[in-house]
């Protein structure tokens, strides 16, 4: 049989490998493979978008049965590109919030995203657990610090005790941008390309250095070395995608 003939599995959700280590902790991300969804939404759809509303509840099912974790234990909100966090204490549905962080044992937090970067944190020590979504309002909004502040403000969280997962989402060499959005960002996060007139955003190093800036290690941080953009046939893309496609979502929590 040719090498064509055969079919590849593909994963349906990755694992930070700094996250693996702690046997209490579920921590990971999501692909766009093993789903029922089809057409742009094909086919582990986990969020929001004009694909069946069944489908996307059915897909979700599937992610966090693979996990064996309840979907019922899931804690998730609509995000807006902002910096508000949620304190959660009861798993639900939750509205206006791009971070949700919780040290409750067996609520699992999640965020979507299709390009966004995804930033998940776990304090070993507090038990605190944080996810978070950073596009580039959120990230110019330093929506990572003002997180691990507000764990620090509620359960005692010390950064250097923390780990961190900034994970998959679009690379700097696709994250083309105009002056309006690049001028936000300070020099070592952009790049002008002279060629094509537009400056490129590394969203990756600007949020992994927040986590550094907060008092994280930077040996306690893993950054992926997946792009929605370059890694398409495994991730949505909004952009690439011409903003008719599905959401990947991450998650973190602590085994009940």
């Amino acid at each position: 049989m040719h090498q064509s003939d055969t079919l590849v599995k593909r994963p349906l959700f990755r694992k930070p490998y700094i996250l693996q280590k702690f046997p209490e902790l579920v921590a990971a991300e999501s692909t766009r493979h093993g789903g029922v969804s089809t057409g742009p939404y094909a086919s582990l759809n986990l969020g929001g978008s004009q694909d069946l509303p069944e489908n996307i509840l059915a897909n979700n099912h599937i992610f966090f049965g693979e996990l064996n974790v309840p979907f019922e234990q899931v804690a998730k909100s609509h995000q807006v590109h902002g910096t508000d966090i949620e304190v959660v204490t009861e798993p639900g549905r939750f509205e206006g919030f791009d971070a949700l962080i919780t040290n409750v044992v067996g609520i699992h937090v999640a965020v979507t995203v299709a390009d966004c970067t995804p930033i998940l944190i776990y304090d070993p020590v507090s038990g605190a657990v944080a996810a978070i979504h950073a596009g580039w309002r959120g990230t110019v909004g330093k929506i990572v610090e003002k997180t691990i502040a507000a764990m620090r403000e509620n359960y005692g969280t010390e950064p250097q005790n923390c780990l961190g997962y900034v994970g998959t989402c679009i690379d700097e060499c696709t994250f083309e941008v105009g002056d309006d959005v690049a001028r936000h960002f300070a020099d070592e996060y952009k790049r002008w390309d002279a060629n094509r007139g537009k400056f490129f955003v590394n969203l990756k190093a600007a949020n992994s250095d927040q986590l550094v800036n907060s008092g994280v290690r930077i040996g306690n941080i893993e950054i992926s070395p997946y792009s929605t953009v370059t890694h398409n046939q495994d991730y949505f893309s909004h952009r690439f995608e011409n903003g008719i496609t599905g959401r990947l979502l991450a998650t973190i929590g602590r085994i009940a």
